[in-house]
Order: C-alpha cells, then structure tokens, then sequence
C-alpha cells in the first residue's frame, strides 16, 4: 500500500501530538489541528491504514493510536520539521559550556551533565582514542652515562618518550644497531602484533642492546593500548523516572540499570563510519533492555586523536527534532572548543615529561 502525502501527513501528525502529551491520539484530536483539514472519517481511515502498515499501534482497547518503532523510523527520516534553536537556547548553551567547562581532565562527566540538563534526559558522552594507531619511528638516544631517551613517533603524528636509566653502558653504535633492528621490526604493528615469539626474535637481532628490548615493547604495547582506550560517562538516569513511559518501576528498573559505562562502552562502534546525527529507535538499539527506547547520538571532535560522541536515552516517544537540533548545536561548540591550534608550542625553557625506568 502506498504511503501518500495525506498518510505522511496523518502520521506526522500522529507523532507530533504523542510527543507532546504522553498519550494515544483518536482522530477527533487531529480534526483540531488548524492545518488538518480532512474530516474525522477520512482521518480514521487513514489512522486504520497506517495501523496496518506497521507504522502506528492501538494500545490495550484505547480508541486512540501512538507510533510504532518503524513509525518514528520514518518520522526521523523523512517527516519531522526542522527545529530552530531560540536565542535564549543557543545563548544558555553558549554560557553553560564557557562557565563550566573549563577543564578538560573531566570533560565528559561535565558534558553529560550539560547535555542531560539541556535535553532533560539521560545523557551520555564518549571520548574515545583512534584506533589503529602505531609506531611509524622509533629513536634511541643516548642521554649520558648509563641512560637513554627512547622516542615513539606514532601514526597520529603525537610524540612520546620514556628516560631509561642502565645498570651498564652501551655505547652509540649498541643504540644505532637497536634503532635500525626496531624499525625494521616493529613499525606498522598494533598492540595485538606484539607477541613473545616476536620480543624473542627481536632480542636475538639486537645484539649488545637486546637487554633493553623487553623495556621498548612494554612501553610501547602501553603506548599503543592507550591510544584505544575509551572513557564513558553517564548522567541524569533518574530523569528518566519523571516520564509517563517508566512509571512502572519494573520496567525503569531495566533501563536504569542498562546506563552504566560497560553497557554503553560499545557505542562508538555504532558511531564508527557514521555521519552526522544518529537516531536508535526501539528495536535498533544494541540492547535487548532499550528496545522500547529511543538513542540520539552524535559525534564531535577533541583532537590529539580522539573523537568525542553525546547522546540521550528517552521514551521512544521524545521530541526527536528538539534534541537532534541541540546535540548537534552541542557537538559543533565542543568541536570548535577542543580544536587543535594550528601552532602549539611549550613556554620558552620547558621540557617535555618524560617517564623514568630501571633496565
């Protein structure tokens, strides 16, 4: 059966009006509408129809219907009008992350806390390292007697050492040898690539250095596992208590306890090759806990490698064109917040940090 503009515009409509009042719509309330300028008996028709079609649901033996998963599917995708941000909405925003988001080392926790007081949802943010990274050069430098600078170039273009305090002294050409045999070896591999059988076979090639191999792949195989890492914060859960949809304590149960860091640790693979805002209705999302629930997810950038991603989780039934709009106005000011300075530079005098280790 064809879906017509008549039917588009019925189930816009349908969404709409669900979205606002919690509760199912007849067709007398659509009759209301200034802009829906059928009469009652074509509009239920048409309401029967989408029923059938999957794309709206009579729930219990109420005379009033609410969309269905693949309804607010198709209202995400093709019928919901765009949302403006008001003055006083972008200016709050504006303000909230200048006053409160001055320090980057708890960066998500204040993110969600800003997103779900925005949205008045639960809210997740996600800082997740590229994957894939490796080393594209390894240096070795003599730093005076009994020590070394070991230098990790990495495929992300970041720079990190590590000072190697040694029981005996090696000389230049020891190093030069090491060197060469590291990236001739160990350049291109991931974390996972760093096996016993090959600290073995680069030991064997490394010839007056070899004791100093097992300290280049341990730090190395931390380095590169650092890099994947993701962190994961939560905020705002018992907002979701205040919806009509999760007055039953049973079912906020699930949810709740579906909205913590390990449950949600996974979706950044979701967000992996996507584009702009994505929208998990019901049955879509990755947990059999949150199918009758809706995700809105999005991502941002932090720079040094990592992506940044946001997100709500709510009713099925929320105000999708409201909380794309102010994630994404939320994505676009971190984005512009965390960019990378063209030219960064440490002040006059001081050194880069570096980590100390006995051989």
């Amino acid at each position: 059966m064809e879906l017509t503009e008549r039917k588009k515009k019925v189930l816009r409509s349908v969404v709409d009006l669900y979205i606002r009042t919690a509760e199912p719509v007849g067709s007398k309330a659509l009759t209301e509408l200034p802009d829906m300028k059928y009469s009652s008996a074509t509009i239920r028709n048409e309401m029967a129809e989408l029923t059938a079609m999957g794309y709206l649901e009579q729930p219990h033996t109420s005379a009033g219907r609410i969309p269905s998963p693949a309804g607010y599917r198709l209202y995400v995708d093709e019928l919901m009008a765009d949302y403006r941000l008001s003055m006083d909405e972008t200016r709050s925003i504006n303000n909230a992350i200048e006053e409160k988001m001055q320090h980057v080392d708890k960066m998500m926790e204040k993110v969600a806390k800003l997103v779900s007081q925005a949205t008045d949802l639960p809210a997740i943010s996600v800082a997740s390292r590229q994957k894939g990274v490796t080393v594209q050069r390894f240096d070795v430098i003599l730093a005076g007697q009994g020590s070394i600078i070991l230098v990790l170039l990495l495929s992300n273009e970041q720079v990190v050492n590590k000072l190697v305090r040694l029981p005996v002294n090696v000389t230049e050409g020891d190093l030069k040898i090491l060197g060469a045999v590291l990236n001739a070896t160990l350049t291109g591999l991931m974390a996972e690539a760093f096996t016993p059988e090959l600290l073995q076979r680069v030991m064997n090639a490394a010839g007056a250095a070899s004791s100093l191999v097992p300290i280049v792949m341990e730090f190395t195989t931390h380095t590169l596992s650092q890099q994947a890492g993701t962190n994961v914060a939560v905020a705002g859960q018992l907002r979701l208590l205040e919806q009509p949809e999760y007055q039953d304590v049973g079912k906020a149960q699930k949810v709740l306890t579906t909205l913590d860091e390990e449950a949600l640790s996974n979706l950044p693979a979701v967000m992996q090759n996507a584009r702009g805002t994505q929208v998990l209705v019901g049955p879509e999302n990755v947990a059999q806990e949150l199918k009758d629930t809706s995700v809105v997810v999005t991502k941002f950038d932090i720079g040094d490698g990592m992506q940044g991603m946001i997100g709500v989780v709510g009713p099925t039934r929320m105000d999708y064109a409201k909380v794309t709009a102010r994630l994404s106005y939320f994505a676009e000011s971190l984005s512009k917040m965390f960019a990378k300075p063209e030219q960064s530079q440490l002040p006059q005098g001081q050194e880069p940090q570096s980590e100390t280790q006995e051989a």
